[in-house]
């Protein structure tokens, strides 16, 4: 089947908010047989009509996010039920599970949220159950007039959109697309080799095969090697793969560098403690993405400034006077005051510069130590060279440190 994204949204156009609808809309509809053939962003307004019109003659469903709250530019409802000469009509039941979500979270009623319980004739309502705004699903219809695909209408709010699309949606899908093609996808996660790098050890080999569809996506220090096909050839392939990845390949299901680590740790019963100074807290912060990382994760210090090194982690200062800041000594001190400051079997410190000043023809800017310190008092310490932005700086070196602990606990 024909699928199509209608993304709604002047915010989405202007930069201010990060479109993540496509991302997550594709990987829910891939395990149905379903592929997205065109996404569409458009503003709010009477564009919504014409966006509409131009996807109906496309597809056979049209997955449209947007436009259905209590304010003036919420017109998604409207232009759609005027399209499909669908009369709105207040839906009792609506209303009242909107008052009792008001009233549970001690907000006050108004009268212009009595908006999201207009409903158009004919639409089978997808109820929210993390917001006000309730999803709408029409069927497809041929009329003398107009024809028109499969049409779910979502909320905009990503908190609202994915539970309502897991829970509500995807039976509807099921039952369209039958039962999913023969087909899977499997993503192997690659940390420390360069896309081109991939491709050349394995991806050409794969693609030659001609049975076999081959992507790729590249983030700083990672790359995703995606593969396609029937199940029985991907098991096939999947040895050679893994072997020519080697240490480099952290997950073949999709999972994250810190879901690996977190995974590893418990299976290891084994915990960890961070001290960061030039990434701010990032690395505690990704770990601490990871569900059930309280069990491994006891303690992350942000130590910025020498005083709080001393202070919070107990690196002597005479150690900075005399190495600097940012060097080996005191990211080992670091990385052993965070395990013995947080009863943790393993501890990393961090200490670099990031820039774009406080560089030296000794430390240019991009300089940064990662130390990891583990049982039985064994330091290890890396010097990298990551010159780029900030941001880019900061996730290089939390990838490179959290890399440092995978490969220790494979050892």
């Amino acid at each position: 089947m024909n699928v199509e994204v209608l993304n709604t949204g002047t915010e989405l156009l202007l930069g201010n908010v990060i479109n993540s609808h496509l991302a997550f809309l594709g990987q829910r509809l891939f395990p149905l047989g379903l592929r997205i053939a065109r996404q569409t962003t458009i503003p709010d307004g009477p564009a919504i009509r014409q966006g509409l019109l131009e996807a109906f003659a496309r597809c056979e469903v049209l997955l449209v996010t947007g436009g259905l709250g209590p304010t003036t530019d919420d017109i998604t409802r409207e232009i759609a039920a005027e399209l499909l000469g669908a009369p709105l009509r207040e839906d009792a039941g609506v209303l009242a599970a909107i008052e009792a979500r008001l009233a549970r979270r001690g907000v006050p009623f108004r009268e212009r949220m009595r908006r999201q319980a207009m409903i158009p004739e004919g639409a089978t309502v997808l109820p929210n159950d993390h917001g006000t705004a309730p999803g709408l699903y029409f069927p497809a219809s041929q009329t003398p007039a107009l024809s028109t695909p499969h049409l779910f209408f979502l909320p905009g709010p990503p908190r609202e959109l994915r539970p309502m699309f897991d829970r509500y949606v995807v039976p509807l899908l099921e039952e369209l697309a039958g039962m999913p093609a023969d087909r899977v996808c499997r993503i192997y996660h690659v940390v420390g080799m360069g896309e081109s790098t991939v491709e050349e050890v394995i991806g050409f080999e794969l693609a030659q095969r001609g049975d076999i569809e081959v992507g790729y996506c590249a983030r700083p220090n990672e790359v995703d090697l995606r593969l396609i096909g029937p199940k029985d050839i991907l098991d096939a392939v999947d040895p050679r793969v893994r072997e020519v990845l080697g240490n480099h390949l952290v997950s073949r299901d999709g999972r994250s560098l810190e879901e690996v680590v977190v995974a590893e740790l418990r299976a290891r019963g084994r915990r960890l403690a961070a001290a960061e100074s030039c990434t701010g807290g990032l690395l505690a912060h990704r770990i601490t993405n990871v569900p059930g990382a309280s069990a491994v994760f006891p303690a992350g210090f942000v130590t910025y400034s020498n005083a709080a090194k001393t202070a919070a982690l107990g690196v002597p200062a005479d150690l900075i006077a005399a190495h600097g800041a940012v060097s080996e000594p005191v990211a080992r001190a670091m990385a052993e005051g965070a395990a013995a400051r947080g009863e943790a079997d393993f501890g990393i410190g961090i200490t670099g510069i990031a820039g774009p000043d406080g560089g030296t023809a000794e430390k240019p800017v991009g300089t940064v130590f990662i130390a990891l310190a583990g049982p039985g008092g064994g330091t290890v310490c890396h010097r990298e060279f990551f010159p780029t932005d900030r941001e880019t700086f900061k996730q290089l070196t939390t990838q490179a440190a959290l890399d440092l602990l995978r490969l220790r606990l494979l050892e």
